[in-house]
Order: C-alpha cells, then sequence, then structure tokens
C-alpha cells in the first residue's frame, strides 16, 4: 500500500515513491510504454509525476507525452494528481533557453503549460543555481507564478546549502514558503543528507520544506545490471548520457555486490534496498523512481514493505560504503 508524506511544515501529502519522467518518457521511447507505465504508478497510487521542460529527448518531449497521456487517459482525474515541473537548464536556441532568470523561467513555465495541456503545475522548481542571476531575482520569478496561479508551490532544486537557505529566507518573507527542495542522493551519493546540520536535507528539514530524492539508484549502479561488465544497451554504453562508462568501477560494482547481501537477507533486492535505504530517514518526504518497464515499476513499490532497518544493518551499510573511491 502507497505511504503518503507531509511536505515539510505544510498540509500537502506526495507518495513516498514518485515517478520522474527524466528518461524513458521521450519522443526517442515508445509512448505505449511509457502510457502502460504511467497508469500502472497511478493505479499503485503514485500520484506524483516529476518532469522538467528539458526532459525526454528531444527536449520538451516528455512533457508532450504526459500531457497526451493525461488528455488521453487520466483528465478526470487532475484534481488527485500532483505534478510539477522545472526549469534552468540549457532547453531552447538562444541566449534566454538557459539559466536562472526572471525572462528563462518565466517563458519557460508558459511553455510547459502549453506542452501539458495544463492550466497550472503543482510545484515549479528553480531547477539549480546558474552562477550568475541573482538569487532575488530567479525566487521572486517563483513567487510571481505562484501568484499569477500558473503553480501552486515553488520549489528549488540542487542549490548549494548556503544559497539554499536564502531561498527558504526569501520565499518566506515573501509568503510562498518552499514546499519541496530536490537533490540527488543515493548510496554511492550521500553529499546532500549527510549528517551534521549543513547538509541540504538538514537545512531543509531546519526551514520547513519537504525533501524529494532523485536518481535513487545511480542511474543503475545499484542494480545488478553491471555485475558482468557494461551491457550495449545500459546508460554508461551510450557516448551522451548521465552516467559514464568510467563510473561504472571495479569498487562500485564490489560494494553493490555485498550491499546486495544484505538487501537478500532482508527479503529485498538491491534497488529495494536502496530506495528503502533513504526513506527510513523521515525526514525524506519522497524518493523518485525512474523506470523502464511496468514490471521494474512493481518491483520498486515492494521497497515500501521494508523501511526499517536494525542497527547491525546500518552499521553494515555504512561499513561497505566507508571504502575510498566509492563516493560520486
Amino acid at each position: 500500500m502507497m505511504k503518503y508524506n507531509l511536505c515539510g511544515r505544510s498540509g500537502v501529502r506526495i507518495p513516498a515513491l514518485s515517478l520522474g519522467l527524466w528518461h524513458n518518457f521521450g519522443s526517442v521511447d515508445s509512448y505505449d510504454t511509457a502510457r502502460d507505465m504511467l497508469l500502472a504508478a497511478f493505479d499503485a497510487g503514485i500520484c506524483h509525476f516529476d518532469l522538467a521542460n528539458n526532459y525526454g529527448p528531444e527536449p520538451g518531449s516528455a512533457e508532450e507525452n504526459f500531457g497526451r497521456i493525461l488528455r488521453t487517459d487520466l483528465a478526470a482525474h487532475r484534481d488527485e494528481m500532483f505534478i510539477s515541473t522545472k526549469a534552468g537548464h540549457a532547453m531552447w536556441p538562444g541566449v534566454y533557453g538557459d539559466g536562472s532568470s526572471r525572462k528563462s523561467l518565466m517563458a519557460s513555465c508558459d511553455q510547459s503549460l502549453r506542452r501539458m495541456g495544463l492550466e497550472y503545475v503543482d510545484v515549479f522548481y528553480s531547477h539549480r543555481y546558474d552562477g550568475v542571476t541573482p538569487i532575488e531575482e530567479t525566487m521572486q520569478a517563483l513567487v510571481d507564478i505562484v501568484r499569477s496561479g500558473k503553480a501552486l508551490y515553488a520549489g528549488i532544486s540542487k542549490y548549494p546549502a548556503q544559497l539554499q537557505r536564502q531561498c527558504y529566507e526569501y520565499l518566506h518573507a515573501q509568503g510562498v514558503p518552499c514546499l519541496l527542495s530536490q537533490y540527488p542522493a543515493n548510496m554511492f551519493k550521500r553529499g546532500a543528507i549527510a549528517e551534521g546540520p549543513e547538509s541540504n536535507l538538514s537545512v531543509a528539514a531546519e526551514n520547513g520544506s519537504g525533501f524529494i530524492c532523485f536518481s535513487p539508484l545511480a542511474q543503475g549502479l545499484l542494480t545488478t545490471k553491471y555485475f558482468n561488465g557494461i551491457p550495449a544497451d545500459s546508460r554508461a554504453a551510450r557516448a551522451t548520457g548521465y552516467l559514464q562508462e568510467r563510473q561504472v568501477t571495479p569498487e562500485r560494482v564490489e560494494a553493490a555486490r555485498q550491499l546486495r547481501v544484505i538487501a537478500a537477507a532482508r527479503g529485498q533486492t538491491l534497488p529495494q534496498m536502496a530506495l528503502a535505504w533513504l526513506l527510513h530517514d523521515k525526514r525524506v518526504t519522497s524518493v523518485i523512481i525512474g523506470t523502464s518497464s511496468v514490471a521494474q515499476l512493481k518491483d520498486n513499490l515492494h521497497a515500501l514493505e521494508g523501511l526499517e532497518f536494525s542497527e547491525v544493518e546500518l552499521q553494515c551499510i555504512d561499513s561497505i560504503l566507508s571504502v575510498e573511491g566509492l563516493a560520486m
């Protein structure tokens, strides 16, 4: 059964597992498979769908396909869904198609709504700090998007901790608090969820923002996919992509093998344990899963059946992950 968590100090709940459309929902992918996955997710209680303007490929095509499925299959269920999108990475040609300026965010929000056929999204994120735009400009754009009714809530993604605090302070002062903060986090990438008051998770919790993790399986490294080399159809085999062949190191593969032993003793697969490990921290609101099939989606859902860890299990996991060279 799906579990729903409150987003920080708000009254809105989202599922512990959310469906991300970063991969496998673009114009180069099977539309029928994408439709089947999205409908299966909704039927399983996943009502939060995470998008961005540039998801595809081609950029924008994930939003277009999502909008098509929404119109043909889920139009009557809009008020049962929580839909988020983002802007900040390169999207369209020209100087305004990239970055976190007011000009870019305002245009991108309108484009995303048109692609999805929506009047509003539930959350609109600033996808990143671009290193140039003043925080005040970007945050005011989010405030105005919310006040215009084009989004119900504001969110931020991947901001460094110090800037993260500034974002919260600005949004709070404007009466539009940050609902969700989104960061990459998994067993091999623990910086955002590290112990201590300066981790992104701690800063979010301190300021009343919900926290949502993406890339929970390290782009497949926390599965059995790379146990016997790099498959030709895998992400690491592609010339371009988030996971590079050089990141599939013997040390990470060996760590994944050892983690699978712990998972098996818990009655879980390695991916299920990796998801549960993130969710065992009660400050984590949701984990975004990206799937390539309905079977994979259903397998991930079983993670919710085992969210508790013993101290011995956590110590064993920490010992495996403490090996030098594993961090991504």
